[in-house]
């Protein structure tokens, strides 16, 4: 069997998606997502004029030795424009062997490690009975875990938060990127935000109650010290885990963070190799795997972060917001299935149009997640569909203090 086509896709019901299409001699067809949020047109062109050629007449059963090539060969490694790319054609051709086996890809990956994965959704609101309704919501549709996020008073749009409004007219829990020539421009105020949110927290858990698992994503706003400040108030609350509290890109910051705080630590979204997390799983800085399949090299490289995590008692929490496509979140279940070190799997349900142009077997009941049963990563690519949402321009948002510095976002 050989590969004789690799074809490239971008389409955009309700937000940008980039997605592989490998085919074979023998009319097997693989899909892969490499879809990088704001930047989608530079994986594009590295997937159409670097990569599509050097896979025809390649053996697609051969799935680790390609991926060792496509990293290898560049000698230029790394970085999340490469490895979303590598990542694409490592998904597809995972697909192409799980339909070729008349198996979903977890079983290729040593079979089911539990029945279902535990799901956390994303609550939000501009104050706090629009937060509380958010929670009821998500608590209806199933969700047993919920992430909350916030406004803060005296900050005029902050992340996270559905209700913002958003230029491109669609909901910002499908798209937070702005449509348009130039990113829009946000504010952030570091020591409003530390005294509102443990006020935020209390509200929800005296609401709640003590058993509902809550998460919160502090988006590498912190400094060190104060991320340590915010875990340690937070801890009343008894969080499932805080999230990127400072820019992990400094790793042994995270050891003043651990030595003041014992809020659980989920780091690693923007990660894209196993070496951003030599030292933070090593040292044991974290308690969950924030990696994404479709930003990380694929299902193989995810699989072997894990497996390397496995041996500190560290868990997976892999990134799931609709930034990674049905094809990409779909990859990270049969990971998640598969290991034995399963921690949650944060799950933003995308639009009616993106479900269209990305048919799954995936089903989400009782707050858990399964890949189904269906041969390959359980996907397909309705190429029809897809044509009729062009690729529209669009960028994040960015921050800027009061006094004009740019923030992290």
């Amino acid at each position: 069997m050989k590969i004789v086509s690799a074809e490239v896709f971008v389409t955009s019901p309700s937000r940008n998606f980039v997605t592989l299409k490998v085919t074979t001699d023998e009319g097997v067809v693989g899909i892969g997502d490499a879809t990088l949020n704001g930047r989608e047109l530079a994986v594009a062109a590295y997937l159409k004029e670097h990569v599509a050629q050097l896979l025809i007449g390649k053996d697609p059963h051969r799935i680790e030795d390609t991926w060792q090539f496509l990293y290898r060969s560049s000698y230029w490694r790394r970085g999340p424009v490469t490895m979303a790319a590598i990542a694409a054609v490592d998904m597809a051709l995972w697909d192409i062997k799980g339909k070729i086996a008349g198996m979903p890809v977890y079983q290729l990956l040593g079979g089911a490690s539990r029945n279902g994965l535990r799901a956390y959704g994303h609550a939000s609101g501009a104050d706090i009975p629009q937060l509380f309704d958010s929670v009821r919501e998500h608590l209806e549709l199933g969700y047993k875990s919920v992430r909350i996020q916030t406004a803060i008073p005296g900050i005029k749009a902050v992340y996270g938060v559905a209700a913002q409004a958003q230029a491109s007219g669609e909901r910002y829990d499908y798209e937070p990127a702005g449509r348009g020539a130039f990113p829009q421009e946000e504010d952030w105020d570091t020591r409003a935000y530390l005294r509102h949110l443990p006020t935020v927290f209390e509200a929800v858990r005296n609401e709640f109650g003590p058993e509902l698992p809550l998460l919160h994503d502090g988006h590498h706003r912190m400094t060190p010290i104060q991320a340590a400040k915010l875990g340690k108030s937070l801890e009343p609350y008894d969080l499932f885990w805080l999230e990127d509290c400072t820019p992990a890109e400094n790793q042994e910051a995270l050891r003043w963070v651990r030595h003041h705080t014992t809020t659980p630590l989920a780091i690693g979204e923007i990660f894209n190799t196993v070496y951003d997390y030599q030292t933070i799983i090593k040292e044991q800085l974290i308690d969950y795997v924030r990696a994404a399949s479709t930003h990380f090299g694929g299902i193989s490289p995810l699989k072997k972060v894990m497996d390397f995590a496995a041996q500190y008692q560290i868990k997976s929490g892999f990134h799931g917001p609709t930034d990674i496509s049905p094809i990409g979140f779909a990859a990270q279940l049969h990971v998640g299935l598969a290991i034995h070190n399963y921690g949650i799997q944060e799950y933003m349900q995308h639009s009616d149009k993106t479900n269209e142009v990305f048919q799954q077997s995936m089903t989400f009941k009782d707050g858990y997640l399964h890949p189904g049963d269906t041969p390959g990563i359980g996907v397909e690519f309705n190429e029809e569909a897809a044509k009729a949402f062009p690729y529209q321009q669009a960028y994040l948002p960015y921050n800027r203090l009061v006094d004009g510095t740019v923030h992290d976002w």
